[in-house]
């Protein structure tokens, strides 16, 4: 079993039962690091098929897939806040329950309308267990093995996003659209009993009473990031007058939500919390990264069917391989953080992920698949190490009362990152292109736009690793040197 001491660190005790304890916690973590994960990307595989059961378009039926996103992405880190304030395992179980009995709703959807409301739902539930996961960590986990808890997280979440397509893909053929959503339900039932059983209780410190829960803030936050995804994804790469308002309302309500923090009593982000050691560094840092790493999803499709000529079953294995990568390297990754600490291998996986981006632009298509396969094993690595750094860096010296919050930050630099990357890194490449049909462009064209993109790629990830040099260079503390050595 566990206890919270004082400093808000798991102390181990009664060596029989505090491994098999530990052990059962963190498989309910890593079952709430999947389930959203799978969720985000196995609905795509259904969307002809939903399209024609709910005699809908397949421009309506996209926002079965962004109410899901939109809703993780505006309140992750309101409910990390409001976990923090009420007690997280409270919360956390709340959202398991709620993204549970969401997945029956959607399962069972008898309209269109019905389905996004029960997505919306669903994504309030994800959001709540993608916050709440990393922060428990911290409760759950010795700080010498926190390395070891995030790459296995890592590892989780990449098993999700790669499994989902294809899982989709059986379960529709086999055995209907519903089972995509319904696959849930025994998963957080089971899900629901570990981590009611096994996590931590709340260390009885709630401040529900005595602190108030920060609603405009809420809303602004909301608002602010509802806007800027919308504009994101809005136009399908072609963007236009309608994004551009959507940006300027984004910006006018960011700028409202800074000034709400500045004069609320109980705000929902305190402002100060960017003076934290290295933490802004971080938070950019991630969302740089994860904006490359969705430029290999966005690219690669059109890179390998067009550019390399490759037969559609063919293009979906080597796609995999990334994925693949990023789940296999997770968990050694982690056991490298906690025995090298998080600075070192910050700057590795940077490296790596470096030199995978400049090799993707540099390797002629006549190198076939082996020339695709290699760079993107790099950058994925690199992403896995670099991801499990970053996390424990972030998460082991904060303060047990800010762990929601700031695990729902981190948590939403990613998302920010993804939407962004699939925008921006769309853009770059449809221009390096040089077509307003990447689908029908030249091979040729193909490979030259594929090459400037991941210059682009490199070049931001050089920008991450000028951040990082910039963080050790203020002297933030190093977490974890060298523990377990």
């Amino acid at each position: 079993m566990a206890y919270i001491n004082q400093d808000g660190d798991p102390t181990l005790v009664g060596n029989k039962k505090a491994l098999p304890s530990m052990r059962w916690a963190l498989a309910a973590l890593s079952l709430s690091m999947l389930m959203p994960s799978l969720d985000t990307s196995i609905a795509n595989a259904g969307l002809p098929t939903l399209a024609h059961a709910f005699s809908a378009s397949f421009q309506s039926v996209q926002w079965i897939v962004l109410a899901y996103l939109l809703a993780i992405t505006a309140l992750i880190v309101s409910v990390g806040r409001l976990g923090d304030i009420i007690g997280r395992k409270r919360m956390f179980l709340g959202g398991i329950a709620l993204f549970t009995i969401a997945s029956l709703l959607c399962g069972v959807a008898s309209s269109l309308w019905w389905l996004l409301a029960a997505r919306a739902a669903q994504g309030l539930g994800a959001a709540a267990m993608m916050a709440l996961t990393v922060a428990m960590v911290g409760e759950t986990v010795p700080k010498a093995r926190i390395g070891s808890a995030m790459g296995l997280l890592g590892t989780m979440s990449a098993i999700g996003t790669t499994l989902g397509p294809s899982l989709g893909g059986m379960l529709i053929a086999g055995l209907g659209w519903p089972v995509i959503f319904l696959v849930n339900v025994p998963i957080g039932l089971l899900n629901l009993y570990l981590a009611w059983r096994y996590l931590p209780a709340d260390n009885g410190k709630a401040t529900a009473g005595r602190v108030k829960f920060d609603v405009a803030g809420t809303a602004l936050l909301a608002l602010t990031l509802s806007a800027y995804a919308l504009a994101m994804t809005s136009g399908h790469g072609h963007p236009g007058s309608f994004n551009a308002v959507l940006l300027a309302t984004a910006a006018v309500n960011a700028g409202l939500f800074w000034l709400s923090q500045k004069i609320s009593s109980s705000p929902l982000i305190r402002l100060e919390m960017f003076r934290l050691p290295g933490l802004t560094a971080s938070l950019a840092m991630s969302t740089l990264v994860t904006t490359v790493v969705m430029a290999t999803l966005v690219v690669g499709p059109f890179y390998l069917s067009h550019g390399l000529a490759l037969p559609p079953a063919l293009v979906g294995l080597v796609l995999s391989v990334g994925p693949l990568v990023s789940a296999l390297t997770g968990v050694p990754a982690g056991r490298l953080v906690d025995r090298f600490g998080t600075r070192a291998m910050t700057l590795v996986g940077l490296t790596g992920m470096i030199a995978g981006c400049f090799s993707l632009s540099m390797i002629p298509a006549s190198f076939g698949i082996p020339g695709y396969i290699l760079p993107i094993a790099m950058v994925t690595s690199g992403y896995a190490l670099f991801q499990a750094a970053n996390n424990t860096a972030i998460m082991a010296n904060i303060g047990p009362d800010q762990r929601g919050v700031i695990s729902g930050m981190l948590s939403l630099s990613r998302n920010l990152g993804l939407i962004t990357g699939a925008s921006f890194m769309g853009a770059v490449f449809s221009l390096a292109s040089a077509t307003t049909d990447v689908s029908t462009a030249d091979p040729k064209a193909i490979v030259a736009g594929m090459r400037i993109t991941f210059v682009v790629a490199g070049i931001l990830i050089v920008g991450a690793l000028a951040v990082a040099g910039l963080k050790a260079s203020r002297g933030h503390v190093e977490s974890n040197p060298k523990v377990g050595g």
